[in-house]
Parts: C-alpha cells; sequence; structure tokens
C-alpha cells in the first residue's frame, strides 16, 4: 500500500503486476532547442533572467503582433529528426492549439498536428547489459513552451490551496521539439528500465547534436509518460494515464513502475482506469489524479493563418544529414576500444553521465585508468551523497587532469592528492594552488628525510636488526613511522631506498 496526499491507494507487488498483466507505454519528450531567440519571435531566450523581462509583444500575445519562424530552430528539428531515423516532410505547417491556461498568453499554442517536420522514425536503446530494445517514433514536431507558473502559499506548490499565483512569460515562445513514441510493446518486466534509457538516450543525442544543453533539472528536457495495462499481449490496448513533466531518468523509472502496480490493483479489484493526467511526486514516488485528459478533437486545432508551410529543400536536408556527428552509442563503443575499459566499467560510466568527463580529462594528458579513478571513484561517492550530477561538482576534466598530473610527477601522492581535491571543490582555486596554500607538496629533500628515518629508527631499535637479518618486509613500519611524522607528504618509494641504503641491505 502507498499513501498519496489524497489518502493510502492500494498497489500490487511489481512482479504479481507483471506477470497478471502486460504493460504498454508511450513518452512524449519535449526538448527546449538552445537557439538565442524564441521560435516566433526576437526576444531573447536567456535561463535565469529576471521575470518578464526576455518577452516581447509576440511572446506576450499582444494584439497586432506577428509571428516569424526561427530558421535555427527548424534546422534544430531536422536534426534532431534525422538522428532519430525519421522522414522529413517536405512540406509541414505550424497549427493553432485551442486552450486556455494563465502561462499560455495568446489562449492558444502554436504547435504543429497533422503535419509534423520529422516522421516514421526509431530510435534503438541499449540497455546497461548490452540488450538493444528498438522504440518505435510516431513524429517529431516544433512548437512554443507557456510561460511558468509560481503558485504561492499552500503546502504543495501547486494552485490548490494556493493563496496567490505568479506568471513569468520568460519561457512563453521558447522553441521545443516534442518527440512522440508509439505505443512500446513486448518490454515485459523491464518496462521501467527501457522507459529510462530511452528518455536518456534522447537526452545524450540532443547533446551531440549540439541542440540542446538537455539539462532536466532546468526543464530542458521534459518527459511525460504514458502507460496502460492489458490482460495478454493479444488483448486491445488497456485505458492509458498520462504522468506528466517528470524531470529525471530516475523518475521516469519509478513512475512507470508506480503505475504499473496502481492500475494492476485496480484492475484486478474489478475497477477501471481513468484516461487522465497525473501529477508525479518525487518525494513519495507515487502519482496523484490530475485532469481528464482531451483528446486531440478538444484542442480544436487549425492551421496558423499568420505562417507560411514550411518547406526544407532536399539539398538543405541532405546537408544536415552530412554533418550530424557520430552518434552518443556509437562513440561509446569506439571509446570503450580506445580506453581499454571492460563491459562493466563502460557501464558504469555511462550511467554515471561520465564518458564526456573522462573523455575532456585524457585530452589533458591523464590516462585513461586514471581519468577514470577519479570521476568514478573520489567524485562519484561525493555526487552519491548529494544525488547531484557529476558534472554539477565545482570541478573541471582540466583540473581533474592537472591533479592526475601533480601525482604523475610525484609532486603529491594519491593520499594528498585526495587532500587537493577536497581544496578544489572547497572552491579554493586549482590543484596546484591549493598544493601551495596547505603546503601539501611531498617532501623529497634526503636530508629531511634521513633526519625522519633516523627518528623512526631510534623509536624502533629491534626492526632495524630485523632487516639486517634478512626481514625486508619489516621496512614497512619504518616507512610508515616516516609518513606519520611527515603527515603523508613523504615520498615511500625514495623513503624505503633510503632506509635500506642506510642500514647496508640490498633491496
Amino acid at each position: 500500500m502507498s499513501t498519496t496526499t489524497h489518502g493510502p491507494v492500494e498497489l500490487m507487488d511489481y512482479d504479481d503486476a507483471i506477470e497478471r498483466f502486460d504493460p504498454v507505454f508511450g513518452i512524449e519528450v519535449h526538448v527546449e532547442l538552445g537557439t538565442k531567440t524564441k521560435m516566433f519571435d526576437s526576444a531573447p531566450q536567456e535561463f535565469g533572467t529576471e521575470p518578464n523581462t526576455a518577452v516581447s509583444p509576440t511572446s506576450l500575445g499582444l494584439p497586432g503582433s506577428l509571428p516569424v519562424v526561427n530558421g535555427t530552430a527548424v534546422e534544430y528539428a531536422i536534426r534532431i529528426g534525422l538522428a532519430l531515423n525519421c522522414q522529413i516532410a517536405e512540406s509541414c505547417r505550424f497549427a493553432r492549439k485551442q486552450y486556455f491556461y494563465p502561462d499560455v498568453p495568446k489562449n492558444f499554442q502554436t504547435s504543429q498536428f497533422d503535419e509534423p517536420i520529422a516522421f516514421d522514425g526509431h530510435l534503438d536503446v541499449e540497455l546497461a547489459d548490452g540488450t538493444i530494445f528498438r522504440v518505435e517514433i510516431e513524429r517529431a514536431h516544433m512548437e512554443e513552451d507557456a510561460g511558468k507558473n509560481t503558485h504561492v502559499g499552500g503546502a504543495t506548490g501547486r494552485i490548490q490551496g494556493a493563496e496567490y499565483s505568479l506568471v513569468d512569460y520568460n519561457r512563453a515562445g521558447i522553441p521545443l521539439v516534442e518527440i512522440v513514441t508509439r505505443p512500446v510493446e513486448g518490454a515485459g518486466a523491464r518496462t521501467p528500465e527501457i522507459a529510462r534509457a530511452y528518455v536518456q538516450s534522447l537526452r545524450d543525442i540532443f547533446r551531440a547534436l549540439g541542440v540542446s544543453e538537455a539539462r532536466m533539472e532546468r526543464g530542458n528536457v521534459r518527459a511525460d509518460v504514458n502507460l496502460s495495462l492489458r490482460d495478454t499481449p493479444q488483448s486491445p490496448l488497456g485505458t492509458r494515464t498520462e504522468t506528466k513533466n517528470v524531470n529525471s531518468f530516475r523518475s521516469v523509472e519509478r513512475a512507470v513502475r508506480y503505475e504499473v502496480t496502481r492500475q494492476a490493483a485496480l484492475l484486478a479489484a474489478g475497477g477501471s482506469i481513468t484516461q487522465e493526467t497525473r501529477h508525479w511526486h518525487e518525494d513519495t514516488g507515487t502519482t496523484t489524479a490530475g485532469r481528464i485528459k482531451s483528446d486531440a478533437d478538444d484542442y480544436r486545432y487549425f492551421p496558423e493563418p499568420d505562417l507560411l508551410p514550411v518547406a526544407p529543400s532536399r539539398a538543405w536536408v541532405e546537408e544536415i544529414r552530412a554533418s550530424l556527428p557520430e552518434m552518443p552509442v556509437a562513440r561509446r563503443h569506439r571509446l570503450q576500444g580506445v580506453w581499454g575499459f571492460a563491459d562493466a566499467e563502460m557501464r558504469d560510466v555511462v550511467n554515471a553521465g561520465a564518458v564526456d568527463l573522462i573523455e575532456a580529462t585524457i585530452a589533458t594528458g591523464a590516462s585513461p585508468a586514471s581519468a577514470r579513478k577519479w570521476w568514478m571513484g573520489e567524485l562519484a561517492r561525493i555526487v552519491k551523497t548529494t544525488d547531484g550530477e557529476l558534472e554539477d561538482l565545482p570541478i573541471t576534466p582540466t583540473q581533474v587532469g592537472e591533479l592526475q598530473g601533480l601525482v604523475d610527477s610525484g609532486k603529491i601522492n594519491d593520499k594528498l592528492a585526495r587532500q587537493v581535491l577536497e581544496g578544489v571543490l572547497a572552491g579554493e582555486g586549482s590543484p596546484a594552488e591549493v598544493v601551495a596554500a596547505r603546503g601539501l607538496g611531498v617532501v623529497s629533500d634526503d636530508g629531511a628525510l634521513l633526519a625522519a628515518i633516523d627518528e623512526a629508527l631510534a623509536a624502533q631499535p629491534d626492526v632495524a636488526e630485523k632487516i639486517r637479518g634478512g626481514k625486508i618486509q619489516a621496512v614497512g613500519s619504518v616507512v610508515g613511522g616516516v609518513m606519520k611524522a611527515t603527515r603523508g607528504q613523504a615520498d615511500a618509494g625514495r623513503v624505503r631506498a633510503l632506509i635500506l641504503e642506510k642500514l647496508g641491505v640490498e633491496g
């Protein structure tokens, strides 16, 4: 049983639900395109600006303002369509999607309805164990984003119970591409995993294409997850729900799993599923009912009278196709071969979002093994404690490469390097600056080391005799005493050599 803000909800065990029902899912992914201006006007697209300052008469829907299509947004949409193996329309047009909401200043959204720019595609998704699962793409169409409502007061941050609401139109008019799958069948128990991998694959493609920063935490990529259950794979599709605006890979997986268990419990008890939108609650891992889902007819689509059809020439489309970069999956396989990582190691790197970080670190001169050691070791452990992303840490691949360079040159050892890393993350400067400020350099001066060795031998007089007697491994306790005396800053290899030399023993 799960408890939501609306009371307890009966859930079925996931494995039992999968044994009893066949899940079918579909996902609508919206990606904000990284153009300098908005979809239909010259207002700037800037994240984090003061509310209602990145606007124009067109994005505010003022009378008399007319839209003009953003050519770069069209190019980006074609790039996305080609990367998803879609056909690119020879001609397509915009339509008005009619609905009222305070963050839609025109009272309609300019979108594409029956004539999308890209259609009939597919994406082969690679799962963690190397399995490939094909997701069929129905369409990818251009549209504009809505503004942002902030509901003030109340316990949930939603409009219900709020004291008042604020509207920011900075996001209104930002260009979007919406990618719509066909119903995804045959996923079975792996449905949540495949849904997550699909969205993650799209995010990686957006970044590779250079069409968006694709930062889910900023809302650059948002997923609406549709889920239905049926008795058998041969049965008609069941009634679906649509969980709106899920904005992390983990949440996509959790939302699908939750809806499977919730719907299964309802159906097994003789109930029925309501076709509706649902809200995802990250804190509780549950969904709650939103509104009854409208069909397309309810939006009263009609062709946008103020915009001409978009008709990309075949020559332009082929020019764009020729300029596409290496796709993420092919790139990962190539890099794995170059780096010499085992399959499990590369999967961990991919799942941690560290491919680009490691590649950039290697470019500074670090070895693949050392680059992986830092990003997947110390830094990954820090990220786990914050539930964040590696790329958000206040350290760059250049700094990680510099840190490893200090280790390779013998200026610091691994133990000191961890202290240097702490300083860099704390904002104390570059690795070299942290070493200088904290006095963390390795002590390699023979005079200082010999003095520390004399003290260590004096504290352990019997050890010297053991070493002279052939028990070379006993030298470790003397090295340990020197490292303690020098706060770990001695060159352990040099210390060992000096001890053996002093005692007249060959190492």
